[in-house]
């Protein structure tokens, strides 16, 4: 697991989630010529709970599309 500062709407904070989501979470903004924080961004605009939860399940629902 891997804790990271990341920028979100301009604010800084700290996620925490295993380096194969970093992996992948880098990998998806870059199929949509985007930052890793502007989609962590987007991920934070949309999620029902914590941040670290909503990364991984964004990932996970990525792959069932």
């Amino acid at each position: 697991m891997r804790k990271r500062s990341v920028k979100l709407a301009g604010h800084s904070t700290s996620v925490s989630v295993e380096d194969e989501f970093w992996e992948v979470l880098k990998t998806l903004a870059q199929s949509q010529s985007m930052t890793v924080s502007d989609l962590l961004t987007r991920i934070d605009a949309d999620r029902p709970g914590n941040l670290s939860s909503a990364i991984r399940l964004y990932v996970l629902k990525s792959y069932q599309a």
